[in-house]
């Protein structure tokens, strides 16, 4: 018989699975719901959404079948914590995971977004162990802190001997919640084992943008340095256990960032965590392209004076607009 074909919207990873540690999270950190999902085998998919706007939300439910969890960023985009708690409140009663970044690995940062509601958490440009330790104290063990919260980190066994109704309550109340790491830097790749080895990390998630700068190659990334890099992020990932993904936030004709780049990370390097672009750049990127395509066609049947008037009157327009931006 002809070997059974792999599902088109499942995509194996070129990593042999007998070369997958499984992931490494203790009886402290059991790898279930959200945390599970992102740590499985298979390729799950997610997209950066801005609008907060509910219908923006049903639509995706609606629409989008392959989207299974939505990214939330409170690096780049204001967000206080009364929207950010709404976004959050209206993704779980659609039943979609809401992986949120906060600007840092910090952890009052942390737990702020988780009171208000986040599934998972990422912290921007992780670079060291006590970063992720600092992460890992704020999302896998909430609410411990102190003394108690200090033996967990560094003893988890005697921990749960010496408190095992309150190590149950801590396991319990953070069950599925994900820890995310954004991997953004030449050093992050550098100490990158070290990042991996601590326990309750569930995924990475590199950032396109910052990493090419960090190597060297300022968003370049089609060029060999950088697709390099993601293939050693995203096969060490995988090879520890853990979700290896990326954010594709560049326009998607962006050499390097297009989508059979991503079909090359996904069934090449094992990329299993997979978050596109996102709805401000599809919504410029769609708009774009479809009225270019409608303006050719009805320009070829304008006169040459038309044409002319409609260029003026665009030069215009951005002259004005510089004129405005300037002004503030």
């Amino acid at each position: 018989l002809p070997p059974k074909k792999t599902p088109p919207f499942i995509p194996q990873s070129s990593i042999p699975m007998s070369d997958v540690k499984k992931n490494a999270s203790s009886k402290m950190f059991p790898a279930t719901g959200f945390a599970g999902l992102l740590s499985s085998e298979r390729v799950k998919y997610g997209t950066l959404m801005v609008c907060t706007h509910p219908r923006f939300a049903q639509m995706l439910k609606a629409v989008c079948k392959d989207v299974e969890f939505v990214f939330l960023d409170t690096e780049h985009m204001p967000q206080d914590r009364g929207d950010l708690a709404r976004t959050c409140a209206i993704y779980s009663g659609l039943g979609i995971p809401t992986l949120v970044r906060v600007p840092k690995a910090c952890a009052v940062m942390a737990r702020a977004v988780i009171d208000a509601g986040a599934t998972g958490v990422i912290a921007s440009y992780i670079e060291t162990v006590a970063q992720v330790r600092e992460l890992v104290a704020a999302v896998k063990l909430k609410p411990l802190q102190g003394e108690l919260l200090e033996l967990a980190l560094d003893d988890p066994a005697k921990f749960e001997k010496e408190h095992p109704k309150t190590a149950k309550y801590v396991r319990d109340l953070n069950a599925g919640r994900a820890l995310v790491l954004n991997i953004e830097s030449a050093k992050s790749i550098r100490d990158y084992d070290k990042l991996l080895a601590v326990p309750g990390v569930d995924a990475v998630l590199v950032g396109p943008h910052d990493l090419s700068v960090s190597l060297g190659v300022p968003e370049d990334f089609a060029s060999e340095k950088f697709q390099n890099a993601l293939k050693t992020i995203f096969t060490k990932a995988r090879a520890a256990g853990v979700g290896a993904g990326i954010h594709q936030g560049q326009r998607t004709n962006t050499p390097g960032m297009t989508p059979e780049y991503a079909i090359k990370w996904i069934n090449e390097y094992g990329c299993n965590v997979y978050v596109h672009s996102g709805d401000i750049n599809l919504f410029a990127t769609l708009l774009d392209q479809q009225l270019k395509m409608i303006r050719k066609n009805v320009e070829e049947k304008l006169p040459e004076s038309a044409i002319k008037e409609v260029e003026a009157k665009e030069k215009s327009s951005i002259a004005e607009t510089l004129i405005k931006m300037e002004a503030i």
